[in-house]
C-alpha cells in the first residue's frame, strides 16, 4: 500500500519535514527530496541523516495519491509512546492541555495540533481506540506540530481527567448547552480544555468528570462551529485570562 511500509511511514510536506529533521526523539530511516526541497530545507536539517535527492515522480511514487508532498518523503519510525505524566513533570506552568475525546478526523486533530503549538499547549490527549494513528496525513495537517506537542494517547479519557485533576488542573468542558462562556470560565493556572467529537460531543462520564462546562458564545445562524476552530478560540481565551492576570507586588 502506497505512503505505508512494514518497518515505518512515511512524512511528506516541508513543514512536517522539517520539524520532524528537528526532532531528536525521531528516528528517520531514509529521506527522499527534490533538489528545491533540499535547498529549502537547509543543510543544517539535512544533514544530520542520510538523504537521496530525486526527481519529483519518485517523491510521489511512494506516498498515497495526492499527497501534497512538496518535494519531500521521510521514512520514520514512529514516535515513542509518552506517559501523561512524564508530560506534566516536564512542562512549565500554567500548563495548558487539550483533551480530544473520539474527535477521529485527522485533518481535525492535525489542524488541532497546529493550534496546539501556536498557543504553547503542553500536550494534547487523545484516547487509543477512537482517534487518528500516528500518520503522514496527520503530520501533514499538523504542519509540524506532530513533531513539537507531545501527542499523549491513554486508554480512559476519565481516568486521564482523573489525573490531571489530582494534578491540579482546572478541567473544562467545552459543549454547546455548558453553564457559561468560556471567557467567564477560563481559569489563569493549569487548565484542561475538553473538546468532543463533531456531532456526538461529549460523552456524559468525560463530561461529568471536568470541573464545569463552557460554551462559546455564537450567533444563531449557525448550531456549531468545526472543532478545531473550536480548539482555537478555546486557547486563545485561555491565553487571553493568563496574560490579564493580575500581578502581584512581588512581580515588580
Amino acid at each position: 500500500m502506497q505512503g505505508f511500509e512494514r518497518d515505518g511511514l512515511w512524512l511528506y510536506g516541508l513543514h512536517a519535514a522539517r520539524a520532524a529533521l528537528a526532532n531528536n526523539k525521531r528516528r528517520i530511516k531514509r529521506a527522499l527530496v527534490t533538489e528545491r526541497a533540499a535547498t529549502e530545507i537547509g543543510s543544517a536539517l539535512l544533514g544530520r541523516i542520510g538523504y537521496t535527492v530525486v526527481q519529483v515522480s519518485e517523491v510521489a511514487r511512494v506516498l498515497p495519491p495526492a499527497a501534497v508532498h512538496q518535494g519531500v518523503a521521510l521514512l520514520c519510525d514512529r514516535l515513542p509512546r509518552i506517559a501523561l505524566e512524564d508530560v506534566l513533570a516536564s512542562a512549565q506552568p500554567p500548563r495548558i492541555v487539550l483533551v480530544l475525546d473520539q474527535i477521529e478526523d485527522p485533518q481535525n486533530v492535525g489542524a488541532i495540533l497546529r493550534t496546539a503549538a501556536g498557543f504553547g499547549a503542553a500536550a494534547v490527549i487523545v484516547q487509543d481506540r477512537h482517534a487518528p494513528a500516528e500518520s503522514g496525513v496527520l503530520a501533514k495537517a499538523a504542519s509540524g506540530a506532530l513533531d513539537i506537542v507531545p501527542y499523549v494517547e491513554v486508554t480512559n479519557i476519565a481516568r486521564a481527567l482523573d489525573i490531571l485533576g489530582r494534578n491540579g488542573f482546572w478541567r473544562i468542558a467545552l459543549a454547546a448547552d455548558g453553564e457559561s462562556p468560556l471567557a467567564e470560565t477560563a481559569a489563569t493556572d493549569d487548565t484542561v480544555l475538553v473538546l468532543g467529537g463533531e456531532g456526538r460531543g461529549l460523552r456524559r462520564l468525560v463530561r461529568q468528570t471536568c470541573d464545569i462546562a463552557a460554551y462559546i458564545p455564537i450567533t444563531g445562524k449557525i448550531e456549531s462551529l468545526n472543532v478545531s476552530n473550536a480548539a482555537a478560540i478555546g486557547l486563545y481565551e485561555l491565553r487571553r485570562n493568563e496574560r490579564a492576570k493580575p500581578t502581584s507586588a512581588l512581580d515588580h
